[in-house]
């Protein structure tokens, strides 16, 4: 069962449109697992805990 993805931008290149933010992040549910990922190509490792990956996403976004 996937999750479901919500308001992710899809991008031809590795830049950012320049009215979106540089990092704009969300989390995909795939089984039992939650992944963090950005526009930017980032993605986070999988997590059981949602709170975590979504603690991933943030750390990328600000760091």
């Amino acid at each position: 069962m996937l999750g479901n993805v919500i308001g992710v931008a899809h991008l031809d290149g590795p830049e950012p449109p320049p009215n979106l933010p540089e990092h704009r992040t969300t989390t995909l549910e795939k089984g039992r697992f939650c992944m963090a990922h950005c526009i930017c190509g980032w993605r986070g490792p999988a997590r059981r805990a949602r709170s975590q990956a979504r603690t991933d996403a943030e750390r990328h976004a600000t760091g």
